[in-house]
């Protein structure tokens, strides 16, 4: 607060109990060309006892940290994303891509160097094990990710192979 009131010309609204969950049966609706696309509002929060580690390799405290804002990052970008973070920062983002691996090659080339030791997160499953090998090639060490797919092993055993650890949290994020 101490930085942002000595900037000019900035408004600063406080706003009551900001965090408050809505009610069930809240919609988010957007205008699209001929119609009206009408979703859930995404406001699900992670649930520590929820999430399983599905491979032979956990995360470590580190990257845990990271894998939960990554995590976060990930929930706000545009669905297929992936996000990854290093240091409880955001390395690369690569949003709204046709296709998971795509998204996967935008945010490891926005990241450059950095993406080395970071940690993954995508909003839906993983179809094909094609991201975890670019994810191994590039030095990921942990992943995050809904789970539910019906071949969801064989991501799991890409993981297996490389020494990547993966999470499944049982939550999917669209942002449309």
């Amino acid at each position: 607060m101490k930085i942002l009131t000595q900037k000019k010309n900035i408004r600063i609204l406080e706003l009551p109990d900001i965090s408050e969950k809505l009610p069930s049966g809240t919609y988010d609706m957007k205008k699209v060309a001929g119609g009206l696309l009408v979703q859930d509002i995404n406001n699900q929060l992670i649930n520590m006892d929820d999430i399983k580690v599905v491979t032979n390799k956990r995360p470590t405290e580190q990257e845990m940290k990271d894998l939960l804002f990554a995590w976060k990052v990930v929930k706000h970008t545009k669905s297929n994303g992936i996000a990854l973070a290093k240091n409880m920062q955001s390395i690369g983002i690569g949003p709204g891509q046709t296709n998971r691996i795509t998204a996967l090659e935008l945010a490891i080339k926005y990241g450059g160097e950095k993406v080395k030791g970071s940690v993954m997160a995508s909003d839906a499953f993983f179809p094909f094990s094609d991201c975890v090998e670019a994810a191994a090639a590039s030095g990921i060490t942990a992943i995050i990710q809904p789970g539910g797919s019906i071949r969801d092993q064989e991501s799991i055993d890409a993981c297996n192979k490389y020494g990547i650890a993966m999470i499944f949290t049982g939550i999917r994020h669209f942002k449309h």
